[in-house]
């Protein structure tokens, strides 16, 4: 019998890539969702600050980058708190711990400044 052929380093990965498990997945889409939200609000009110609207507290884009990441962080962890519970094994019912939650947490960080940086960096200078 002969051994199956080695696959590469690339499909390795992207075997990996299509069959992700279904809580990460889920804790990257919540976050996801979040985020782009969140960033469509920060670019909106960036655009209005630059054709130059006069907006209530001035210009506070700083505050408003640094809020979307923490809002980010806790409403995506909070979000993944629900929809992803922990494994069943037979019993019947579905228990949620903070590993859940957590699991989401440290999916929001790089999320939050990925979208970020595509809001800033690509969208803004294409409405501005």
């Amino acid at each position: 019998m002969t051994p199956p052929p080695r696959r590469s380093w690339l499909e390795i990965r992207w075997r990996q890539f299509r069959n992700a498990p279904r809580p990460i997945v889920r804790a990257v889409g919540a976050n996801l969702v979040v985020a782009g939200i969140l960033g469509i609000l920060y670019l909106a009110y960036d655009v209005a600050l630059t054709r130059g609207a006069k907006l209530p507290g001035g210009d506070l884009r700083t505050l408003f980058a640094a809020l979307d990441v923490v809002l980010v962080m806790i409403v995506g962890s909070a979000i993944t708190y629900l929809i992803v519970p922990l494994p069943r094994g037979s019993g019947a019912g579905t228990r949620r711990t903070a590993w859940s939650g957590v699991l989401g947490f440290f999916a929001s960080v790089p999320i939050a400044y990925l979208v970020l940086v595509i809001v800033i960096q690509v969208l803004r200078p294409v409405l501005t």
